[in-house]
């Protein structure tokens, strides 16, 4: 590929790249307070996995799809809904949101926002872009192949992360017999 066969998709990979790379600034710096405050990683790793996916779907974009793949509107409507859906959970999760996978004895369950709705709204919504994003420059095989990936990959990290959570939910229901807070 060359510079002159610059198009829509590469563009939209390269902001996605600086999207996610700014999200990782976020996560570094909650990562470093919670350390700080004794959280503790679980599925370290595991991580390197879970980055090199992410990486790969993101070159997938820029160096499989054609610079004049055409654009379909409507799915390009719901990709940046899940945007949106997206920092609803990040925004919800706050100074616990990581990339990573840490758990603090004393930090409450998050249940609210999304999490009110299903267990791992984060994950749902990668999964979705995932095979959303390619499918948009009608690349529906890449989308289901990068989404397949993903999901393996994801399927994964929520066992770590449910075994991680394990003993904080387990005390919040014996505390409030099965409510969540």
């Amino acid at each position: 590929m060359t510079i002159d066969s610059i198009g829509w998709p590469q563009a939209v990979a390269l902001m996605l790249l600086l999207q996610r790379g700014l999200e990782e600034l976020y996560s570094q710096r909650n990562t470093r307070a919670l350390t700080a405050q004794g959280a503790r990683e679980v599925g370290r790793s595991y991580y390197p996995v879970v980055a090199t996916t992410h990486l790969a779907w993101i070159a997938s974009i820029y160096f499989l799809i054609s610079s004049d793949a055409p654009i379909y509107t409507a799915l390009a409507v719901v990709y940046l809904t899940l945007q949106i859906i997206r920092y609803w959970v990040i925004g919800t999760l706050g100074r616990y949101w990581t990339h990573r996978i840490f758990t603090l004895d004393k930090a409450p369950i998050v249940c609210r926002g999304p999490y009110r709705l299903i267990r791992h709204p984060n994950y749902a919504v990668t999964i979705a872009e995932t095979f959303l994003l390619p499918m948009v420059f009608g690349c529906f095989a890449l989308g289901v192949i990068m989404g397949a990936v993903w999901s393996a990959v994801l399927a994964y990290k929520i066992v770590l992360e449910d075994e991680g959570l394990f003993e904080r939910r387990r005390c919040v229901e014996v505390e409030h017999g099965a409510a969540r807070i």
